[in-house]
């Protein structure tokens, strides 16, 4: 008995320390809160996950004390900075990207804080501030925007994020496990206080992210409100009569506005056809005798010019939300370096054209969309190198990738060290995609050597390193898995001297899977399992 009265007490306390957490904060701006906000059903719902998961968390912290309750206070706040604004949006017009990074500037800095925890000297409880700091990421789900913002939906965001935490909070679980019952609380509190808390709440409130004032509200902003607006508002006085009652009955009629005089205007019709003049033959566009452009070739190359250049916009490099870099529509730039790099972070390039970019470090994700005349250079990716719907791209990686998909791309030079010939290479849709592999010696280079090309009814030609004139090879094999289509030809150039190099040249089919193995690339179709 004595125990669940204790329990209850400590329950109780630490949802007051949250309450008073969140209307102590002077670095976290404050907006109005009206009536309206506190009935409504989402916001009422964050509280009760304030109250109850995120007290949890509170509650057994308190008990650890030191680094790990300065932690769990900085969560406190950002939670509360999450529900404020999830009231502001309300009151707002969705910003464009400048909007939203002042909107969410608060929450960026309570995240910024608590990383600042994790850096220094490493401290007892590094797995637990570092399990608190990166857990903070998962709120982050209130800067999606649509499908085109470049960041999943807020139910995915959620568990993305909170894999990325879950590492060091299994840490705490496994170090604690038989030392410290309260350490392992904390760590399940955690845990429950995203997943499910906080993954049900959006996937109940907010699947499709947060619910945006209408338009032409006021835009929203970080800076803080300097009086609160009174709940009740006296009514407004009646306008000032016009000043026809005034006027005496000698003044001459003032002229008609509004739509008494548009109305008035359609009547007379006079003025209707005043700007008009007569169209000649030389002025008409239908039926005319000088035409003789091809109707369809124009109409496809204005679509291809359009669809080319109507959405170009600034160029961007930046880094958003600490977790994914954003290099956007730059042109001509040779000189793009990203030299502070984390294996959680990602890179996502898009709208560039002559440019090439260097990556100085372990990523998670690389993606390339829409690229025109691209090299990226990267050393290590985790998960894939994602090449989509580009032309007369080049890629080398100097490190390892497990796998790299090219889709929907016309031209595509792919170089790989030694480190990542076994990476799975994907390919849909795709043509003229070569695969450039380091030759066999230590003093070999990425000279000419054999070439392996996948065609249809093709020959098959390899050229001297040298400027000599190609040679046609006549010794094709079929593919063991191109349904009979598909004819693998196997072409070695000849070395000229001591000055020729070697090089393995491989034209990989579309819609398959390519693997390096034993000097050769093995191809096996993609196969798609039904219902």
């Amino acid at each position: 008995m004595e125990k669940e009265l204790v329990e209850r007490l400590e329950a109780a306390v630490a949802r007051l320390e949250v309450h008073a957490a969140a209307g102590s904060r002077s670095s976290v701006p404050s907006i109005d809160l009206d009536g309206a906000a506190f009935l409504d059903p989402a916001i009422s719902a964050f509280d009760d996950l304030m109250s109850g998961s995120l007290a949890r968390v509170s509650a057994a912290a308190g008990k650890i004390g030191g680094k790990v309750l300065e932690a769990t206070k900085i969560v406190e706040e950002a939670f509360a900075v999450q529900k404020d604004l999830l009231v502001k949006a309300k009151q707002c017009e969705k910003p464009d990207i400048m909007g939203l990074q002042e909107f969410l500037k608060p929450l960026n800095e309570l995240i910024l804080k608590a990383s600042a925890l994790t850096e220094g000297r490493r401290s007892d409880y590094f797995n637990h501030l570092k399990a608190a700091a990166d857990s903070l990421t998962a709120l982050a789900w209130i800067a999606y925007l649509g499908k085109d913002c470049g960041t999943s939906l807020p139910i995915a965001y959620v568990e993305e994020s909170w894999q990325m935490t879950e590492f060091y909070n299994n840490k705490v679980l496994v170090e604690y496990r038989n030392k410290d019952p309260d350490h392992v609380e904390w760590a399940k509190a955690l845990k429950e206080l995203y997943l499910p808390g906080l993954r049900d709440y959006v996937k109940v409130f907010y699947p499709l992210g947060p619910v945006w004032g209408p338009a032409g509200s006021a835009a929203p902003s970080s800076a803080p409100s300097t009086s609160k607006a009174p709940l009740a508002k006296a009514p407004a006085p009646p306008p000032p009569p016009s000043t026809s009652l005034f006027s005496s009955e000698n003044e001459p009629l003032q002229p008609k506005q509004g739509m008494s005089a548009v109305f008035q205007e359609i009547k007379s019709g006079k003025t209707m056809t005043a700007g008009l003049r007569k169209v000649t033959d030389d002025m008409k566009t239908k039926n005319r005798t000088d035409r003789t452009v091809d109707v369809g070739t124009t109409e496809k190359d204005s679509r291809a010019s359009s669809f080319s250049f109507s959405k170009t916009g600034p160029p961007k490099l930046e880094l958003q939300m600490g977790r994914k870099w954003a290099i956007e529509n730059q042109i001509g730039r040779k000189d793009l370096v990203i030299d502070d790099c984390d294996s959680k972070q990602s890179v996502y390039l898009f709208g560039c054209k002559d440019s090439v970019l260097q990556v100085k470090g372990k990523m998670n994700n690389i993606t390339v969309d829409k690229c025109t005349k691209m090299g990226i250079v990267f050393t290590d990716v985790v998960a894939a190198c994602e090449i989509v719907n580009c032309n007369g791209v080049e890629v080398q990686c100097q490190g390892s990738a497990s796998t790299i998909s090219i889709d929907n791309t016309s031209g595509c030079q792919l170089y790989l060290s030694k480190d990542s010939l076994e990476a799975s290479i994907t390919t849909a849709k795709s043509s003229e995609i070569n695969v450039m592999i380091p030759g066999a010696g230590p003093d070999d280079d990425w000279g000419l050597g054999c070439i392996f090309r996948a065609k249809e009814g093709l020959s098959s030609f390899a050229a001297s390193s040298i400027g000599s004139h190609p040679t046609q090879i006549s010794k094709d094999s079929e593919h063991p898995h191109s349904s009979g289509c598909m004819d693998l030809e196997l072409m070695i150039a000849q070395s000229i001297g001591g000055f020729a190099r070697r090089k393995a040249e491989h034209a990989l089919p579309q819609q398959y899977v390519h693997a390096f193995k034993d000097g050769q690339f093995t191809t096996s179709p993609v196969s798609h399992s039904a219902g």
